[in-house]
C-alpha cells in the first residue's frame, strides 16, 4: 500500500538476490521489493507489464523512478554536477565496456553497480540465456550490449578515486583501480566476467 509501482529483482537465487546492491537503498527508503528467482519469472515479468494498475519495475535497469522529494532531486542534481569529472574519467578509462556513467540514486553503501538499458537483457537473464546455450547472432549481440555504470558519490571509494583523478589522471594505479571497481561490481550486480585473468592480475598488481 502507498507504493506507486511494484519493485521486483530477479536472480539465481534468494541469498544472491537478498544481498544484492539493489535492493539496499529501496529497503532503507522503506519500499518492498519482491524477488523472483525461479527462471520462468524473468519470461514472465516480460509479458505482464501491469498488475491491479501498477506498473511492474525491474530495479536492475536504467531510469529508476523512486518518487524522490524536491530536496532529494536538488540534492542529486548537485551531486551529478560535482562528480560529473568522475563519471567522464571512468568513462574514458571503460571506454569499450560501458555504455555511460552516471550518479546513482539508488545505491546506500556499495560504492558502484551496473545497470541495463530500458530494453535490455537483465544479468539474470543473460545467465539463463548462458545456461541455455542459446547462441545464436541477436541473442550473443545482446548479451554483449554496453551496461550502464551508476556510481554512489556518498562511497568513500568514490571520493577517493574523484581525489586521485583530480590530482593526476594518467596515474596508472587509478586505471588499476577503476578496472578493479568495474569488475567487482560486475559479478556483484549479477553478471559474469568476461576475462577473469586480467581480473586476478589486477588484483595481483594491486597486492603488489
Amino acid at each position: 500500500d502507498g507504493q506507486e509501482s511494484i519493485y521486483f529483482i530477479s536472480g539465481e537465487s534468494l541469498e544472491t538476490i537478498a544481498s544484492s546492491p539493489f535492493v539496499e537503498n529501496l529497503k532503507k527508503r522503506g519500499l518492498e521489493v519482491l524477488y523472483m528467482y525461479d527462471p520462468i519469472d524473468e519470461y514472465c515479468t516480460q509479458q505482464l507489464k501491469t498488475y491491479d494498475d501498477k506498473t511492474l519495475v525491474n530495479i536492475t535497469k536504467e531510469n529508476l523512478d523512486l518518487s524522490l522529494t524536491d530536496d532529494e532531486k536538488k540534492e542529486q542534481e548537485e551531486l551529478s554536477k560535482d562528480f560529473e569529472g568522475v563519471c567522464t574519467g571512468i568513462k574514458e578509462i571503460l571506454s569499450n565496456v560501458v555504455e555511460k556513467v552516471v550518479v546513482s540514486n539508488r545505491l546506500d553503501s556499495s560504492p558502484c553497480c551496473l545497470v541495463s538499458a530500458e530494453y535490455g537483457l537483465t544479468a539474470n537473464m543473460e545467465r539463463i540465456m548462458k545456461a541455455q546455450a542459446l547462441k545464436n547472432d541477436m541473442s550473443m549481440s545482446q548479451m554483449g550490449a554496453k551496461k550502464i555504470m551508476e556510481i554512489n558519490p556518498t562511497s568513500d571509494i568514490i571520493k577517493e578515486l574523484k581525489t586521485r583523478l583530480e590530482t593526476d589522471k594518467t596515474d596508472k594505479s587509478v586505471k588499476d583501480i577503476v578496472w578493479l571497481l568495474f569488475e567487482t561490481t560486475l559479478i556483484d550486480s549479477g553478471f559474469s566476467l568476461g576475462e577473469p585473468s586480467k581480473f586476478s592480475g589486477r588484483i595481483h598488481r594491486m597486492i603488489k
